[in-house]
């Protein structure tokens, strides 16, 4: 039985903040002053809003083809809130276990979600992720030995090198054969910098929540021990057929890019 929860409304929650900004309706006033704000110090509002929207585009995408592979059972890691058409929603009938290490983020998730016996909301940092995929919970919600889709999206930033390739090593030790990694990654060229990038990165940094980005080069070492399945590593407007629609603005002054992935375990 979910507790009720009390929803603070003077203090920005980071997933009514991402709420907002791919268009949602579960954030408050406060959430978007303090979107707007984060967003106002990069060079391109358009573009920061754009690469947001083709992120949850890529994820929609990943878990389509997936289910149409035969997955029934998908783990979204630091899911924020499951709003504004979630992997739930759109595939009704799976089975799906959202994470986060956020309590108010839960809190408030479980009351989004209500009543729904294929759903699970579980506390969980990606840095510590053992725990919890070997939890009581897991191990009686998903069937055992039945390949899980996972998702990994707009996460990287957030982790060091380090943290990020023990997460796919734990991630493969645990998951079944046959089960998929679906990934994303923000690339940049790795010595250009823009003032308002810096003064970016900097208020993450004075969060307690570095900002860090990797090249693409990285991105490919860190997957290790999952091997690609497909095309491999490629830019989100090519996996989307949105190419037509990244133009030199959108890169930031600092050649960004997001790339997808998916990898499996043979």
């Amino acid at each position: 039985m979910t507790e009720k929860f009390s929803i603070n409304t003077e203090i920005p929650n980071a997933g009514r903040v991402y709420d907002y900004v791919l268009g949602g309706s579960h954030n408050f006033e406060v959430d978007r002053q303090a979107a707007e704000y984060m967003i106002s110090l990069l060079p391109s509002l358009p573009s920061t809003r754009k690469w947001v929207r083709m992120l949850r585009m890529f994820m929609h995408q990943s878990i389509k083809q997936l289910a149409a592979e035969g997955f029934e059972q998908f783990l979204d890691l630091a899911s924020g809130l499951p709003t504004v058409d979630h992997i739930h929603q759109i595939l009704p009938d799976a089975k799906v276990v959202y994470t986060d290490n956020d309590a108010a983020t839960i809190g408030f998730a479980q009351e989004l979600i209500g009543k729904n016996d294929k759903v699970r909301y579980l506390q969980a940092d990606v840095r510590d992720l053992e725990s919890m995929l070997i939890s009581a919970e897991m191990e009686t919600f998903f069937v055992k030995g039945q390949r899980v889709a996972i998702g990994f999206n707009a996460m990287t930033c957030f982790l060091t090198h380090e943290e990020i390739a023990q997460l796919m090593k734990t991630l493969y030790a645990w998951a079944p054969v046959g089960s998929k990694l679906y990934a994303s990654f923000e690339t940049k060229d790795a010595t250009a910098m823009t003032p308002k990038l810096a003064q970016f990165v900097d208020m993450f940094d004075q969060m307690g929540t570095p900002y860090r980005f990797l090249t693409l080069e990285e991105s490919q070492q860190l997957i290790s021990p999952w091997p690609v399945d497909g095309a491999g590593f490629r830019p989100l407007a090519e996996w989307l057929d949105l190419e037509d629609q990244i133009n030199l603005e959108d890169r930031e002054g600092v050649e960004l890019e997001f790339y997808g992935v998916h990898l499996i375990k043979g």
